[in-house]
């Protein structure tokens, strides 16, 4: 059936995206102030329709990326990038779609214009008549009152929007959405540049293409997508680039991808040892983290606002989500042995990040003796660290799941990330709420996903050849390390 060939799938794919933004003009998450007409609620019978629309809309969607991926799994040639214009222009002018958090990125970039410390104080210390104000009254409850847990480089990206647009709530939102288009091209210029030439459509499909990241990249907002582009774009570096040129460049868009969020500190690693294993020492692997590091202090004394972010990087842990095994782990161990369930559970979550920190550790270490390509041993160690995390949000997974697609997108591992993502793009509505019902959803798929992944197992055949992730580095990068170990070796410096 057409309906089933590339083509029709990324005509109904489209249509999905379509539908989950007409659904979001009516039961996205609006803002409460400053909506300019444009964005604002209807009445509950036009926000449950909007609902069931966008809800529908996302299951066409995830269908349409399923069947596009089995077709480009079975070798079937596609542009891609023409199917995810088709897929990621409907979202460019829908309202913040699944999440608040681009209300708070907007308050917090204002409370720096205004002079308010963002890593002292929430967006509730914005008053009337400031820059702000009219975004800091729909920022999520738990965050209202929270320190700013992103870095400096980011910030200034928020400033100057606030700064363009004066804060008015819907052109600061399609400022940030400009943020998150252009997170999403070096998320594609990455992953392209490090996946084998053969497997760029597939590694596209998992990485780009992924419902998960189209909902919550370019419909929420999320700087996660930002935080991703940058951290591939230094592994990309590190892997093409020449030691000494490469090394900087990745230690320098790395240490900016850890000053939109710390995690992408995990980068340095495995660029360090990509550097280290070109030049054989690996004193050598210093080279980005020493990089990343200048580059962070200088953007924390250039944007003004300090280095107050090295402070409140566990202010997220402090907020219960229902996707974190170790805090659920720790709330219900809590609870049966004792009436304050805080120290269990605190103890459960350190417990938790002591463990992923140990398989994080397993992976680099064989990732240095050349078991694991390091862009797998990152993307490993992200989705480590996120499944251990005392908080866990569904578009965390994107921060590995990136990575993993560049290099083994067409093998059982990809597979299973494949499933994950559309499970877990379910678990959220499109007003930003976790209801009940979004877990059901999110466990359906799942659970129909893995008969699938059974069914018609990945990560067999000839398709899948240079596609499960287990070269040590690309063909290109080997050949680099031996050109300048030979250029060193006659002329030595």
């Amino acid at each position: 059936m057409w309906v089933f060939s590339t083509a029709g799938c990324r005509w109904l794919g489209a249509a999905g995206t379509l539908a989950v933004t007409a659904g979001g003009w009516a039961a996205g998450t609006l803002p409460v102030r400053g909506g300019a007409g444009l964005w604002q609620p209807h009445g509950d019978a036009v926000t449950v329709a909007g609902a069931i629309v966008a809800y529908l809309g996302l299951t066409l969607l995830i269908l349409a990326w399923w069947q596009y991926g089995r077709r480009l799994r079975a070798g079937a040639r596609d542009r891609v990038g023409v199917t995810l214009v088709c897929w990621a222009a409907p979202l460019l002018l829908a309202p913040p779609l699944y999440s608040a958090d681009v209300y708070s990125y907007i308050a917090q970039g204002a409370m720096v214009l205004e002079g308010h410390d963002v890593y002292g104080a929430g967006p509730a210390m914005l008053r009337p008549g400031e820059l702000g104000y009219e975004a800091a009254a729909s920022v999520g409850g738990h965050w209202t009152d929270t320190p700013a847990p992103y870095g400096p480089f980011f910030l200034v990206l928020a400033q100057a929007v606030v700064k363009l647009t004066g804060g008015a709530v819907v052109p600061a939102v399609l400022g940030m959405r400009l943020i998150a288009l252009l997170a999403l091209l070096l998320i594609v210029w990455a992953v392209r540049g490090l996946a084998p030439e053969r497997h760029r459509a597939g590694a596209l499909w998992l990485a780009a293409l992924n419902p998960l990241l189209l909902v919550h990249v370019v419909g929420g907002l999320h700087n996660d997508g930002l935080m991703a582009g940058l951290l591939l774009a230094g592994m990309l570096c590190a892997v093409r680039g020449r030691w000494l040129v490469g090394g900087a460049l990745a230690g320098a868009l790395i240490g900016l991808a850890m000053t939109i969020k710390s995690p992408a500190a995990l980068g340095l690693l495995f660029a360090g040892i990509v550097i280290a294993r070109r030049r054989g020492r690996l004193l050598y692997g210093l080279l980005p983290g020493a990089v990343a590091v200048a580059v962070a202090a200088g953007a924390s004394l250039l944007a003004g606002t300090g280095f107050g972010w090295l402070r409140t990087q566990s202010v997220a842990a402090t907020i219960h989500t229902a996707l974190s095994v170790t805090s659920d782990l720790g709330l219900g161990l809590g609870l049966l042995v004792s009436g304050e369930p805080e120290p269990v559970k605190g103890l459960v979550q350190k417990l938790g990040l002591l463990v992923a920190g140990a398989v994080i550790a397993a992976v680099a270490w064989r990732a240095w003796k050349g078991r694991v390509d390091p862009v797998l041993g990152l993307g490993l160690s992200l989705l480590a660290l996120v499944a251990l995390s005392p908080m866990v949000q569904p578009w965390y997974a994107l921060w590995g799941t990136c990575a993993v697609a560049a290099v083994a997108w067409g093998g059982r591992l990809g597979q299973v990330l494949a499933v994950v993502s559309a499970g877990l793009a379910y678990e959220t509505a499109p007003s930003g709420h976790t209801p009940w019902y979004g877990f059901v959803a999110a466990g359906a798929v799942v659970a129909a996903g893995l008969w699938w992944a059974r069914r018609e197992p990945w990560g067999q055949g000839r398709e899948a050849e240079g596609a499960d992730g287990r070269v040590t580095l690309p063909a290109q990068a080997a050949r680099a390390g031996e050109r300048e170990r030979s250029a060193t070796s006659r002329h030595p410096s």
